[in-house]
Parts: structure tokens; C-alpha cells; sequence
């Protein structure tokens, strides 16, 4: 079937390009925490969340091209369900990071997605994950965790809030549901543009009530104009161009533990610009998945 030949018969070059630009689009999302951090005080987390999605969902969608209209009434059913996952990743995360802090909510998030992913893939018929995924994503969550959470190893114990542990785990359930609803359409034919401006662009519509709601006032300050601004452009509209593009040539499982790569992205970021400061321990956690990356972009020998 054609998913099958999407999945295991990729030309080398493309089994290279695919990770590159799925590691590209972890990179934009990387900034995503850094950028928050300049919203004006007293800016919603939710609301920062959702103004990224609700500027940069029609930008997807009216860049796309392709056939647009064109979609069978399971593949209609799938876009609901990817529609409804997009809009509940900013809806589950940044709740989860302001109950159990962002150290918590990442790890268990990103940690999670890769799982969720390779298990609805096998589920699903769409193929089983090999060992070396299995591999290279313990090493990967191991790292992500050592990573963040190095920084409390030395300190007072972390906050463990169950809520925010729930509202984590579901941000990591809709992000691996949603980037497998975009690479089924894809292996069935669709444009990826068309797949994530279709899912972005009604999501857009879905979390704008809690825009409105929260409040707008942030928004109208220069600070506020410019973080929004940034999570439209390059974490929603670039970054999701590229991730719809890299999974023409990438498995969900293995596109899901390469994005972990946005976790030493953000601690890196940090550390540059907001002036944060990593102990040992985090940087082994990032020499280890580097690491795991390095397994999962090497192309398999024959």
C-alpha cells in the first residue's frame, strides 16, 4: 500500500533531508520558551500559547496550495480529529507549565510524544517501530531529562502537581496524534502545505475563544506585538512548513523523538540570551541526546 512504500522506501538522500528539516523546524521551536518570557507582565500563558496558533494558522493555510477541497470522507474525519490534537497541544501545555513548572511540563511532554507516536503508529497498521528507534529515543528522553531538570537536582526537591503531570502528558498525546494525522494525508497523496494549513487553520478558529477571554490588552504593547509575532512566524507558520515537508522522507516515530532536540535547543537559548545558567549534569544530559539524534539521522545501511 502506498503508506508502506512512504515508510520503508525512502531514497538516501531523502532519509538525510527528512531528519534535517524536522531538527530545523526544533530548532524555531526552541525559542518558543525564550520568547514567551518577553510578554509583558501578567500575559496569560494560555493566551501567549494560543495567539502563535491563532496569527499563524492562516498564515498556513492561505499560503497553501494544492487540493485544498479535495478529501474523501475518512480523510475529512482525519482532519477533524489532527484539527482538534493542534488545538489542544497549547491548550494542555502551557496550563501544564504553570501548575508543575516548565523543567516538569517539557520533559514529560516532549518525553511522552515519541512514545505516543511510535505506539499509535504500530497501532495503527502503520508500521512497527525498529530498535533502533526504540534506542535512540530512551537515550533521547534520558537526556531530555537529565537535561532540564539537571538545574534541581542540586536545589529544593520540585513541586509535583498530578494535574500538571495529566495536562503534560496530554500535550505530548496531541502532538504525536496530530504529526500522525499530517503523514497519513501525506503518504496518501495530499500536499504537506495544504495538510498543516488545512489542521492549523481551523485549529486557529478553535482556541481563539480563549484569546478573546483572556484578554487582549497584552497584545496591544510593542513587547507583547512582538512575541506574538514571533510564535505566529517562525514556531507556528515556518516551523510546521518544514516539519509537513520533513515527513514526507521521515517515519511519525521517528520525526516525534527528533523534535526532543527542541528541549537543548531552549536550555541553550537560555543560557545566551536569558541568562540562565546549566550545571554539568545538563550538559552530559545534552551530550547524551545529541547522542540519540546523531543515531536517528544516520541512514540506515542496507
Amino acid at each position: 500500500m502506498p503508506k508502506s512504500t512512504i515508510i520503508h522506501t525512502v531514497s538516501p538522500v531523502s532519509t538525510r533531508q527528512g531528519p534535517i528539516l524536522i531538527l530545523t523546524a526544533a530548532l524555531l521551536w526552541g525559542s518558543t520558551g525564550t520568547a514567551a518570557s518577553f510578554a509583558p507582565e501578567g500575559a496569560p500563558a494560555a493566551a501567549v500559547g494560543s495567539a502563535g496558533l491563532v496569527l499563524g494558522g492562516p498564515l498556513l493555510l492561505l499560503t497553501a496550495r494544492g487540493n485544498r477541497l479535495r478529501y474523501s470522507a475518512f480523510e475529512r474525519c482525519l482532519l477533524l480529529l489532527g484539527t482538534c490534537a493542534v488545538a489542544g497541544y497549547p491548550l494542555t501545555f502551557y496550563p501544564a507549565v504553570a501548575r508543575g513548572g516548565v523543567a516538569i511540563a517539557t520533559v514529560i511532554a516532549l518525553g511522552s510524544a515519541p512514545v505516543f507516536a511510535g505506539l499509535l503508529t504500530w497501532i495503527t497498521g502503520q508500521g512497527r517501530p525498529t530498535a533502533r528507534w526504540g534506542v535512540a529515543t530512551v537515550l533521547a528522553v534520558s537526556g531530555c531529562a537529565v537535561l532540564v531538570l539537571g538545574p534541581q537536582f542540586s536545589g529544593a526537591s520540585a513541586h509535583i502537581d498530578p494535574a500538571g503531570i495529566a495536562l503534560a502528558g496530554c500535550a505530548g498525546l496531541s502532538y504525536a496524534v496530530y504529526s500522525l494525522v499530517g503523514g497519513r494525508l501525506i503518504a496518501r497523496g495530499h500536499a504537506s502545505g495544504t495538510v498543516m494549513g488545512a489542521m492549523f487553520g481551523a485549529a486557529s478558529l478553535l482556541v481563539l475563544p480563549v484569546l478573546l477571554c483572556s484578554g487582549l490588552g497584552w497584545l496591544a504593547t510593542p513587547r507583547g506585538a512582538a512575541v506574538a509575532l514571533h510564535l505566529a512566524v517562525f514556531t507556528t507558520f515556518v516551523a510546521y512548513l518544514l516539519f509537513g515537508y520533513g515527513l514526507r522522507h521521515t517515519t511519525i516515530a521517528v520525526a516525534t523523538t527528533l523534535t526532543i532536540a527542541e528541549a537543548a535547543v531552549a536550555a541553550v537559548l537560555g543560557v545566551l540570551i536569558v541568562g540562565e545558567r546549566l550545571p554539568l549534569i545538563s550538559w552530559c544530559g545534552a551530550a547524551v541526546l545529541a547522542v540519540a539524534l546523531i543515531l536517528l539521522t544516520r541512514p540506515a545501511q542496507s
